[in-house]
């Protein structure tokens, strides 16, 4: 059974919280506290899966409770339900702060965003794994694409489109800002797909503080693993990503799924990046062994850590609250069929463009290709559609 701690200093929100939740008291154990110095009194005691807290309280505010919670108990899920905060508050819970969940804020969607958090620890057995993701606050970025960025904000003539163009590029900027727009930090709308949209939404100036104040960008170390390249997995991050955005608007007349399926495939590798900058020592051992075996890098991954990136990357991914398509494409690129979909999906496109895109590779980067699982397309009836994606890819 789930545990879940609720912080809140109104007594007649904890008691709200009671009611709505009442049907989840077969499924979760839930605590509710009337303030931070409660909370951390009561996780000093037992172990819990996620604290859902308010943000503004007297004494100890959400921002600096999960401050400490992320500190003392990092593996433990951290999400605001707040009303309105000044941004001062907010860009203090940025960094400690999975999700942000606005007031009022419906049952089922509180009990959708509990239960998905949830469910994405399944995604990853590994303890050590799992530790070192709930802890992250960004992802490495290229460096020059970093500096570029920098560079056009401290600009007094920047352009916010160069800049949402610039951050679209990037796997580490675009993931970063997609989670703050996607969930309720600055109290946008949420399920937005372009990162030059988000950052169209936020302005310059809230970029800027993101940027310059609180560093939600970090430069990737190419020192701590010379036998991975950062420039290597954007080039094909970017391929990808173009790849199956063409083909979900060849078989999708959905926009928002074109727009998913361009986002997942520039994000699907994002957990070689948590491997690379977090464990370059053990990311450099599965690397040794898929060149040494010639086996997938997955299968390597899977033998030394006990997941492969792509677990890692859709498990960081849905901690932050990205759009669940956006998750699913990045969590199974590799074995679509583990997924529970049957028909055409972002899912798909990123699959199969990230296959074409190895295939093509006449000497792979990190021991063998991946290769597209047929069975799965002949299950959502595409296995006839791998010649125009083919010309597409190349």
């Amino acid at each position: 059974m789930r545990r879940i701690l609720f912080v809140d200093d109104e007594p007649n929100i904890l008691q709200g919280l009671q009611r709505m939740l009442r049907s989840m008291r077969h499924e979760w154990e839930m605590t509710f506290v009337g303030s931070g110095q409660e909370a951390l009194q009561i996780l000093e005691k037992s172990n819990y899966d996620v604290v859902v807290s308010d943000m503004r309280m007297p004494v100890m505010d959400g921002a600096q409770l999960f401050a400490e919670v992320q500190r003392l108990y990092p593996k433990t899920v951290r999400i605001i339900l707040s009303g309105y905060s000044n941004q001062e508050l907010i860009l203090k819970s940025v960094g400690s702060a999975h999700q942000y969940l606005a007031k009022p804020c419906d049952a089922e969607k509180l009990k959708g965003t509990v239960a998905r958090t949830c469910a994405l620890r399944e995604l990853i057995s590994a303890e050590g794994l799992e530790l070192i993701v709930s802890k992250m606050q960004t992802l490495p970025s290229v460096p020059s694409l970093y500096t570029a960025v920098v560079k056009e904000l401290q600009n007094p003539n920047s352009s916010l489109k160069q800049i949402g163009e610039m951050i679209s590029k990037d796997l580490g900027m675009a993931a970063k800002i997609l989670q703050l727009v996607n969930s309720a930090f600055f109290g946008l709308r949420n399920h937005v797909s372009s990162p030059a949209e988000a950052v169209n939404l936020l302005g310059i100036d809230t970029v800027k503080a993101l940027v310059f104040t609180v560093h939600i960008f970090s430069l990737y170390d190419k020192s701590k693993l010379t036998s991975f390249s950062i420039e290597e997995l954007w080039r094909h991050s970017l391929t990808v990503g173009s790849t199956a955005h063409l083909i979900a608007k060849k078989e999708s007349q959905n926009p928002k799924s074109c727009d998913d399926a361009l986002m997942a495939g520039l994000l699907h590798d994002s957990g070689k990046l948590v491997l690379a900058a977090n464990l370059p020592e053990q990311f450099g051992r599965a690397i040794t062994l898929a060149n040494d075996k010639t086996i997938c890098l997955e299968e390597a991954e899977r033998e030394v850590f006990g997941a492969s990136h792509a677990e890692v990357g859709g498990y960081l991914l849905g901690l932050w609250g990205l759009p669940d398509p956006i998750v699913e494409a990045v969590s199974f690129h590799h074995h679509p069929g583990r997924s529970l979909g049957q028909t055409f999906e972002p899912l798909t496109a990123v699959h199969a463009a990230n296959a074409m895109d190895h295939e093509k590779r006449s000497n792979p980067t990190h021991g063998k290709a991946s290769s597209i699982d047929m069975d799965y397309l002949v299950s959502v009836k595409m296995e006839g559609r791998i010649p125009e994606w083919g010309e597409m890819c190349n």
